[in-house]
């Protein structure tokens, strides 16, 4: 009886390590991709957890395609993740496209090259163009969007950025294990493409993998569950690893959506006081991560009492939020479409 539980334990163990995925394939505004078509992805889902070697670009090196897909800029791309290569493992795999366990965010980033289908993976400056982590408010996390979608991401490619071939890096990070060193797991894979009808942007600011990430950083060694015993960071904001996505003039470029083909206005705050007048003013304001446009009919400033101002760490921003924009100390840094939080 003994050693049948500790088998039993043993398969058990196996089957959850195991529980892993693969990013394989891409849709370009609806329409699939061939699986692995334009992919360098690794054979096996097995996911990377040192962020100082240089698996941490493209993964392990396994399957490697000499196409280069077309992608329009503005596009509606999809991203597929699969358990195993194909999709499922088998018939009723409950794992696929990942154990709903490995709670975590998805992050999309470029680098602008001369060949997309023979320049080295490594050596190359990256930027990001869409992310999802966690929101607070429905405590869903982008691998919980995912999972919805049947194993398909969604972002809009930036509609300003410049024409020309790009490798494409998606990542996913699981956390279940990431309260220890080396517990993060990461699964990733890229794409080379070739970017049509884009504009003169040349991406944000990049980094370098390695180097963009240590395994201290605050989105990579953390302990999502919280005192709540459940997967949503204990109420709080979790900090996607690596830079903001780049923006065009302004408005954000994001992911986490399934269904509308559009690109997305993201209204980000800022921490700069909003302007009041009297009742012989009308004044519009948008605002967004840099952007503040004011229309006035006349005008004539008054004096108002403080503006309320957030705690340090404390949410200031984010689709629906309806609290504090203004932070006491810190800046109010953009996180996800749905939250932003005062950082110093």
């Amino acid at each position: 009886m003994k050693f049948q539980v500790q088998a039993l334990l043993a398969a058990g163990l196996a089957a959850t390590a195991q529980a892993h995925a693969i990013f394989q394939k891409i849709s370009i505004n609806g329409v699939e991709q061939s699986q692995l078509a334009g992919f360098r992805a690794p054979n096996s889902n097995d996911p990377i957890m040192d962020v100082t070697t240089n698996d941490i670009v493209c993964q392990v090196p396994g399957s490697k395609s000499s196409a280069v897909v077309n992608v329009p800029a503005g596009a509606k791309i999809g991203t597929y993740w699969g358990h195993v290569l194909g999709g499922a493992q088998f018939a009723g795999d409950v794992d696929h496209p990942i154990a709903a366990s490995h709670k975590g965010p998805i992050a999309i980033y470029l680098a602008k090259v001369d060949n997309a289908g023979t320049t080295p993976s490594t050596g190359l400056k990256w930027f990001k163009v869409a992310e999802e982590g966690l929101n607070t408010g429905s405590k869903k996390w982008a691998v919980d969007t995912m999972i919805d979608g049947n194993g398909w991401w969604y972002f809009t490619m930036p509609s300003c950025l410049a024409s020309g071939n790009y490798l494409l890096r998606a990542e996913l990070i699981a956390l279940h294990s990431a309260y220890d060193v080396l517990g993060a797991q990461f699964y990733i894979s890229c794409v080379q493409i070739n970017l049509t009808g884009g504009g003169s942007f040349n991406g944000g600011s990049t980094v370098s993998f390695p180097g963009a990430y240590s395994q201290s950083d605050a989105g990579v060694k953390i302990n999502v569950y919280g005192s709540s015993g459940q997967p949503d960071n204990g109420g709080k904001a979790y900090p996607i690893p690596g830079p903001a996505p780049m923006s065009c003039n302004g408005q954000g470029v994001g992911g986490g959506t399934t269904s509308s083909a559009t690109p997305r206005t993201t209204l980000r705050t800022t921490t700069r006081p909003a302007t009041t007048t009297t009742s012989k003013a009308a004044v519009i304001i948008t605002t967004t991560s840099k952007l503040v446009a004011t229309t006035r009919t006349s005008s004539v400033p008054t004096s108002t009492a403080p503006q309320p101002r957030q705690t340090l760490y404390g949410q200031c921003g984010g689709v629906q939020y309806k609290g504090p924009t203004i932070c006491a100390q810190g800046t109010c840094k953009y996180q996800n479409d749905y939250y932003s939080q005062c950082l110093n």
